[in-house]
């Protein structure tokens, strides 16, 4: 499962009212860390498969939910479950402690 594009108009419906835990990446085309992560998060979208939803939120296209949630520099991650931010993370990291954070904060791991 690749990531999903997510807008201020999808955003209830693909993130707040969602079953499985979603990561939201709060990114914009001309980050630099947010495109040196973007490899890795397509990665954990398809090891998190069927357990967590991984969603991209561009801060220029759709700027009134990062506007919401406080996002003030980028890239910034979130994790809601049940509908609320359960973790929050700024900055790039390495895949591995990307898949560590995500596994932690949604009683989840990587699929086999």
């Amino acid at each position: 499962m690749a990531t999903v594009k997510v807008s201020d108009a999808s955003f209830q419906a693909d993130v707040i009212e969602s079953d499985i835990p979603v990561l939201v990446d709060f990114w914009a085309e001309w980050c630099g860390p947010c495109k040196q992560i973007g490899p890795a998060l397509e990665e954990i979208s398809e090891e998190f498969a069927g357990k967590v939803t991984v969603a991209k939120v561009n801060i220029d296209d759709d700027p009134e939910t990062p506007g919401k949630f406080h996002v003030r520099g980028i890239p910034t991650m979130m994790i809601f479950k049940g509908g609320q931010v359960v973790a929050t993370k700024v900055g790039a990291m390495t895949k591995t402690k990307l898949a560590e954070w995500v596994a932690e904060n949604t009683d989840g791991s990587a699929a086999a």
